[in-house]
């Protein structure tokens, strides 16, 4: 008698299989051109915290004004991404990825070359939105281009270009403003920007456009998912836990452990590193054992590693140790949250992926927002270490998420059952 098969799971494989480390290992060249292309973009929505003093100065406004360009930044991928997402569904991926880093790029060179603060400011609110649109694009099309298990993998190595932009990018583009002055990395980022999209369409293979996309209001209908907003949920918590202690990082090292601004930016540097170990090491966490208990180890680290800051503070070589180890399982959480909505939008949302994909990264950008504002408020005097608590309970906030999703889809649509079932059932 035929023995019956059980089919892979597509959310995690049922058991690791030898297989040759070369094959285990190749990516598409399209995946490295996308994570270029995040690179790029990386840098330009990070490197403007160090140019903040220089703007002002040019333009003859305060430093919190010159911070709008942060915050409206922010506030314009978590608004603009779902609604030009939904826009755009229709057209042809390849096509809709060239025009969106071709924006990216002129924005980035009249950014360059603008001579009023006003100006600056709509032009990076329109960067953002073609940010985040490309962001959530980009990432279905890296799952496309490579088979199911190593999907999580393909996400990981493009979100790797904004970890990577955040230990080489950031400080190298804020020591060329140093140098010659803010308008010099905008225009450094156009470069990398022309040379991305030369990238892209040189290596993306031909993309089919999706099946079928439905109208607006469906792509917008996915703000009722049962199955996807807990995942949103799941993205705002894991960024905003971090971000609502990182935000003040700077102060925290200064006054509380005692580093010179070099130590700052040494430390800076280190959680940069974790970061980029933390967004391989979730793309294969996710493949090998599936999302539910992937986002339990990596919240159950972010949450151990944020409380550790009570007592690794306090001595400079513990903090860059803690921060490292931060860093990693901070940065863990993006692949891991971004590959899982894009398949379960798959299942429940078939005609409405990319939107589900740029949901997730405007729900990000909300965690970093909001976790910020929070960690804002709870400042006391030059007691940074009152940022942990926030941190912490978002951490353990979305330990909750994860625990909660799998009791209440049992009791809701049929869709949202089968979404929950694939996140029940990891690799054995």
């Amino acid at each position: 008698m035929a023995r019956a098969t059980v089919p892979v799971h597509p959310l995690a494989r049922t058991r690791r299989e030898p297989i040759d480390f070369i094959e285990e290992c190749f990516m598409p060249a399209a995946v490295f051109s996308l994570a270029f292309a995040a690179f790029a973009i990386g840098t330009t929505e990070f490197v403007i915290v160090g140019l903040l003093p220089d703007i002002a100065t040019a333009f003859g406004i305060t430093v919190p004004t010159a911070g709008l360009l942060v915050s409206f930044y922010a506030l314009a991928i978590t608004v603009g991404t779902p609604l030009v997402s939904a826009v755009t569904a229709r057209l042809p991926r390849r096509a809709l990825l060239l025009a969106l880093m071709a924006i990216f790029t002129l924005c980035n060179l009249a950014a360059g070359l603008s001579g009023a603060f006003p100006a600056l400011l709509a032009i990076r609110i329109v960067m953002a939105v073609a940010h985040g649109v490309f962001f959530g694009l980009g990432t279905t099309v890296a799952m496309s281009v490579v088979p199911t298990e190593k999907s999580g993998r393909a996400v990981a190595i493009m979100v790797s270009g904004l970890t990577v932009a955040m230990v080489t990018g950031v400080p190298g583009g804020t020591w060329l403003g140093d140098l010659m002055g803010w308008r010099l990395p905008f225009l450094v980022v156009a470069a990398m920007g022309s040379l991305a999209t030369a990238g892209l369409w040189w290596l993306l293979p031909p993309l089919p456009s999706q099946r079928s996309s439905g109208t607006i209001l469906s792509q917008l209908a996915l703000f009722k998912s049962r199955a996807l907003m807990p995942l949103y949920a799941l993205a705002a918590l894991g960024m905003g836990a971090t971000f609502a202690v990182f935000t003040y990082l700077s102060p925290l090292l200064t006054h509380t452990t005692g580093l010179s601004n070099e130590g700052v930016t040494q430390g800076l540097m280190v959680f940069g590193l974790g970061s980029v170990v933390g967004t391989i090491g979730g793309g294969r966490l996710s493949d090998r054992y599936g999302p539910r208990l992937s986002m339990n180890v990596t919240l159950t680290g972010l949450a151990a590693s944020v409380a550790a800051l009570w007592a690794s503070a306090h001595q400079p070589v513990l903090v860059m140790v803690n921060l490292f180890v931060w860093g990693a399982f901070a940065f863990a959480v993006p692949p891991i949250m971004q590959a899982t909505v894009v398949l379960i939008s798959r299942r429940v949302a078939p005609q409405a992926v990319g939107t589900a994909a740029g949901l997730n990264v405007a729900a990000f950008n909300l965690g970093i927002s909001g976790g910020s504002f929070l960690g804002g408020l709870a400042l006391v005097g030059e007691n940074v270490l009152t940022t942990v608590y926030v941190g912490l309970a978002l951490a353990v906030l979305g330990l909750v998420v994860v625990a909660t999703y799998r009791w209440s889809a049992r009791r809701s649509t049929p869709s949202a059952r089968a979404a929950s079932a694939e996140l029940r059932h990891p690799a054995r």
